[in-house]
Order: structure tokens, then C-alpha cells, then sequence
């Protein structure tokens, strides 16, 4: 045997024992390692399942999902701030969000784009586009994106989030954090959660996954693979998040492709529910409806003929029976709309015809807001007119 074959040997026997001595302690050192081993242990055979298709979900709908990256302009610091080291230093945040349409189209909270001088959109596959908005509105959180030049996307359906049942299982997918692609499970805790931040009244839905900052855009999903929800806020705390439903972004879709913006139906009055001392003071014969408080002066309402104190009963035949109902079918009623306001006045009913108007930001009175208020608290009083002034609410859970 050369002495070349020979050292050959030797190396070959020393591999051998090395990776042999890395495979792990066997027999008596087995016996004596300070942990526990069960190789043959298996999850029960319907829990298996699940695992593995809540996995499977999982993949499939993460390759929908994208990382919105957003760049704004500092803003000059006042006169008597103390000077910043770096004021032109742009400041930068993320969120999430979705394809709903092949074409580039990607739906994300109005939040997470607000301000932005430029917009980076990532896909799954790790692949960047600029991203430009195409609509927004800031009374529901919602955006619409467009990503141009981009080919085999993934897009996630969006399903009817008025059948979601409280109890069933969802996962919340986003980008927590900056931590891309996460995904967290939990169940529909609640639905008709009476947020002040949804001031045209319509109700988000709540749940237990995890939302944090940078979920913001992020899908809620079904254990059907359906999105049905869109990730928003979070409470103060942590423990629950909420989140737009899918068939209200259903509703805002054509307005945001067609004009970039949402046309709110405004009527131009306070309102509050109707108490039982109302009922007695207005000749009532039952507390239900909505109570007039105010009315404002050239606004729809009054120049239909509403007036303090009538209480609205029904809108086009629509019976209303809280503050909320009235917000959300004025908001959701075309602009320019004629519509048959049934009411009490004094005790008689009777009807007025009311031309819906454009919902227009106007300045809200000062308002002081306890701090670390959850969203789910509302403010005290009669909440948010529909297509009026919003009471103070703390914003959503910012984008990282």
C-alpha cells in the first residue's frame, strides 16, 4: 500500500468517525442523555388533518400577500421645535395587503398609504414594483393600489363576510413588525363591533388573531380560503383586533376604480337614540327610532323639511331603529338620491322627501378623548352623524 493510499485511508476512517460521532449518543449514552425522545409519538388523526390543512391554507394564500413599503417627506420643523439632526431625512413605514385583481389591483388600509411620496409594493416571490394609488378613503381605512408590468399574481377571492358566524376560525395574514409573510390564527370574536372610527356606520368585525402594526392591509381569511375581512386596528392592549368586512369593500370597489374617491350620502343632522323619557316628552307610544337633535341650516335635512326633535322611523320603507341604522343607509345612498323620510313629530307621523347630499370633511368641534381609549369604546353621546362631523377616535394601529 503507497503511502498516498495510506494517508487516503486515514482520512476516510476519520470522516467516518466523526459523522458517526455527530449522528448522536447511542446505547448507554442514549440512556443517559438529559432530554426525552418519543420518534414514534403522532397527533391524533383528526388533529393531523387539520394541521396539515390549516398549513396548506396557509401556503396557498401567503403567495396573494404583499409588503407595501411607503416613503414620506419630513416635514420642516417649527420655529420653536429643537432642530432634528436630520431634518430631510425621509421617514419610512410598511404595511400589507392583497391582490384581488390579475391586472395589479391591490386592496390596503388608507392608513398605510396616507402621505406617501412613493410606494413600493413586494410579492411573495420577493420580486418590487412601484405601487400608485388609484383610490382612497379615509372614513372606512380603505385603498386601492395598481402595480404595473406584473405577471403570474396570485389573487385572493373575497368572500361574504355577512355569513361569517362568531366562533369560526380565521387566519390574519400580514407583515407584523417588518416580519414578512406571518400569519396568526384565531376565531370571529364578534361581529357588529360599534367602533366611533366607522362613522358611516357600518360595523367591523372583531378577532382574537393577532393584529399588530404592520398587519394593516393584511387579509382576515376563512377556513374556505375566502378573504373576509381586511386588517385595520388593534386594541390598546393587543388581545383583539378588527377588521373592514369584505362586503363593505365590496360596496366601495367601483367607486374607488371609477373616481378614486367614495361619494358618502350626508342628510346634515345630530342624532341620538330615542329614551324612554324622550318617548313620554314627544308622545311616543314606544321608544324606537332615531331622535332628531339638530338640524343643519341649508343642508339636506332642513331643506327637506326635518326639524329638531321628529324621530325618524323609516328611510324608503327601511324601518331604523338605532342611530347607526340611519348612518349606515343615508352614507350608502347614492348622492342626488330622493328619498321618503318617515317620521314623528309631535306625536303624529308623517313623511318628508329629503335629496340625499355629498358627504364633505368639515372641521370637528374640540372634543377631549381619554387617553389609551380602546377603539371599541365609543365616545359618550349620540357618536357620529352620518356624513357628519367624527367625534375624536384614536387611529388605527400604525403601519411599523
Amino acid at each position: 500500500m503507497t503511502l498516498a493510499r495510506s494517508r487516503t485511508l486515514v482520512a476516510l476512517l476519520l470522516a467516518v468517525g466523526l459523522l458517526v460521532g455527530c449522528a448522536g449518543p447511542t446505547g448507554a449514552d442514549a440512556r443517559n442523555a438529559i432530554w426525552k425522545e418519543s420518534p414514534g409519538a403522532a397527533a391524533a388523526p383528526e388533529l393531523q388533518r387539520f394541521n396539515t390543512l390549516l398549513a396548506d391554507l396557509a401556503d396557498t394564500l401567503k403567495s396573494g400577500l404583499v409588503h407595501v413599503r411607503t416613503r414620506r417627506a419630513t416635514p420642516a420643523p417649527a420655529a420653536e421645535a429643537p432642530p432634528r439632526p436630520e431634518p430631510g431625512e425621509p421617514r419610512r413605514s410598511t404595511g400589507s395587503g392583497f391582490v384581488i385583481d390579475a391586472s395589479g389591483l391591490i386592496v390596503t388600509n388608507a392608513h398605510v398609504v396616507a402621505g406617501a411620496d412613493a410606494i413600493q409594493v413586494r410579492l411573495s416571490d420577493g420580486r418590487r414594483f412601484a405601487g400608485r394609488v388609484v383610490g382612497r378613503d379615509t372614513r372606512v381605512d380603505l385603498a386601492l393600489l395598481k402595480i404595473d408590468g406584473a405577471a403570474n399574481l396570485t389573487v385572493l377571492p373575497l368572500g361574504d363576510s355577512n355569513r361569517l358566524r362568531v366562533g369560526e376560525f380565521v387566519l390574519a395574514l400580514g407583515h407584523p413588525f417588518g416580519l414578512e409573510q406571518s400569519v396568526s390564527f384565531g376565531i370571529v370574536s364578534r361581529k357588529g363591533a360599534p367602533l366611533a372610527l366607522a362613522a358611516p356606520g357600518f360595523d367591523f368585525i372583531q378577532t382574537d388573531a393577532a393584529i399588530n402594526p404592520g398587519n394593516s392591509g393584511g387579509p382576515l381569511v376563512n377556513m374556505a380560503g375566502q378573504v373576509v375581512g381586511i386588517n385595520s386596528m388593534a386594541a390598546r392592549n393587543g388581545s383583539i383586533g378588527f377588521a373592514i368586512p369584505a362586503n363593505l369593500v365590496k360596496m366601495l370597489l367601483p367607486q374607488l376604480v371609477a373616481k378614486g374617491r367614495v361619494d358618502w350620502g350626508w342628510f346634515g343632522v345630530s342624532i341620538a337614540e330615542v329614551t324612554d323619557e324622550d318617548a313620554a316628552r314627544l308622545k311616543l307610544r314606544e321608544a324606537r327610532g332615531v331622535l332628531v337633535r339638530g338640524v343643519m341650516p341649508g343642508e339636506p335635512a332642513a331643506a327637506g323639511g326635518v326639524r329638531p326633535d321628529d324621530v325618524i322611523v323609516a328611510i324608503d320603507g327601511t324601518p331604523l331603529d338605532t342611530p347607526r341604522d340611519l348612518q349606515r343607509v343615508v352614507s350608502a345612498t347614492p348622492v342626488g338620491t330622493k328619498v321618503r323620510v318617515a317620521l314623528v313629530r309631535d306625536g303624529r307621523e308623517t313623511e318628508v322627501e329629503v335629496t340625499v347630499g355629498l358627504y364633505k370633511e368639515r372641521p370637528a368641534p374640540p372634543r377631549a378623548a381619554p387617553p389609551g381609549r380602546d377603539p371599541h369604546h365609543p365616545p359618550d353621546g349620540p357618536g357620529p352623524q352620518p356624513g357628519g362631523p367624527r367625534p375624536n377616535a384614536p387611529q388605527p394601529a400604525p403601519p411599523k
